[in-house]
């Protein structure tokens, strides 16, 4: 195309992948002019060096991308899925223990877990729309809310004693993988980074789907539009998320018709996510390829001498 993602009109058409906004494009392919854009085209040419490309992914989550990268071609490497691989974390002490206590007490599946990753920050509008459309919502949540400071001063004035019987919040580090596993969480607000992602699905948790840079937007197309797990909190003309629309895409995962949907697909999704690791899986035995063709490699290495 002659013009920047941004600028089309039509939908992007990729193999294997619902068709998106260009301005879901991924942060990197967005400017041509930029060092980015350059250096994501130099390692996209290097691929086809490569002898195979390991992808932690799952055959049952994006099959149609995996077969169309999956089928022969020159210069095409072969593609191994071999997820869904989540980390488990290392306790952080007090501040685990507590959040996990307060959901013990909170019924089951009652909970929204909001967190926008590490890197994930708001403006101080936009922390402030959230926090009011969780608080009109009426659901239960637990936040993980991150700034340069004290995150907690930055909130709507009376909004922790307004919510004090229906929130937790947590200014730095959670137990992200513990509190998924909890049979209190019901939903995950995220910024669809991939790790958080798998880590939902492994968990069977319905996503709100709140990209925020990098390839979060396509992951969110994916998650809303291809494999319906998912909600999508919309941001008006000017790129904010509205507290109406926060309490709308709240209640509608926790308590309505649409929630029960993206909650069945999800608990499909989990399952598929066990299948696929299982001794006879489609991810286990794409690593165990793997595995053979470095045995084999080496051995090759060895009868002509070389270590």
């Amino acid at each position: 195309m002659s013009c920047e993602f941004s600028e089309l009109t039509e939908p992007v058409q990729l193999p294997g992948c619902v068709p998106f906004a260009g301005k879901d494009a991924p942060d990197p392919a967005r400017d041509r002019k930029h060092d980015v854009y350059k250096c994501l085209l130099h390692n996209a040419k290097r691929y086809k060096e490569a002898e195979g490309i390991l992808v932690n992914t799952f055959l049952e989550l994006e099959p149609n991308a995996i077969k169309a990268l999956q089928e022969p071609g020159l210069d095409k490497p072969p593609v191994y899925p071999i997820g869904p691989l989540v980390k488990q974390e290392s306790g952080n002490g007090i501040e685990e223990s507590e959040c996990l206590k307060w959901l013990d007490k909170q019924p089951l599946g009652s909970v929204l877990y909001v967190s926008f990753g590490s890197g994930g920050v708001l403006t101080l509008e936009q922390l402030n729309e959230l926090a009011l459309g969780l608080e009109d919502s009426k659901q239960r949540f637990l936040w993980v809310i991150r700034s340069p400071t004290d995150p907690l001063t930055f909130l709507p004035h009376g909004f922790l004693e307004r919510t004090k019987d229906r929130g937790f919040m947590i200014p730095s580090w959670a137990p992200q993988a513990q509190i998924l596993a909890h049979p209190s969480t019901g939903g995950f607000l995220s910024h669809c980074g991939w790790n958080s992602t798998l880590e939902s699905i492994v968990s069977g948790v319905p996503l709100i789907a709140w990209p925020l840079y990098a390839e979060q937007k396509m992951n969110a197309v994916l998650l809303a539009e291809d494999i319906h797990v998912a909600l999508r909190a919309h941001a008006g003309e000017e790129g904010m998320v509205r507290r109406e629309e926060v309490a709308r895409v709240v209640k509608g995962l926790m308590e309505g018709e649409e929630g029960k949907g993206v909650r069945n697909k999800m608990k499909e999704m989990k399952e598929g996510a066990s299948r696929v690791l299982s001794n006879d899986g489609s991810s286990t035995k794409a690593l165990s390829l793997v595995a053979l063709k470095w045995k084999d490699h080496q051995k090759g290495l060895e009868q002509n001498g070389k270590h």
